[in-house]
């Protein structure tokens, strides 16, 4: 399941846990569904950072810090 179907899917349970609450079965998809959108998140998150290159703009040269 792609990521955005992921959150429409999260957004449809969460409404109708609102309006009229859900069944076990739904209770139970939803807690695997954030799950499955929490996971995507950090490893999305965690590529970001890992690409993340500082660079100092100083006169000394070359000072380049890459984080990894």
């Amino acid at each position: 399941m792609d990521i955005e179907k992921l959150i429409v899917r999260i957004n449809e349970l969460s409404r109708k846990n609102k309006s009229e609450g859900l069944t076990a079965d739904e209770t139970k998809e939803r807690e695997e569904l954030r799950k499955k959108y929490l996971i995507n998140f950090r490893s999305n998150m965690r590529q970001q950072l890992d690409n993340i290159e500082i660079v100092d703009d100083d006169d000394q040269g070359d000072n380049k810090t890459v984080l990894n």
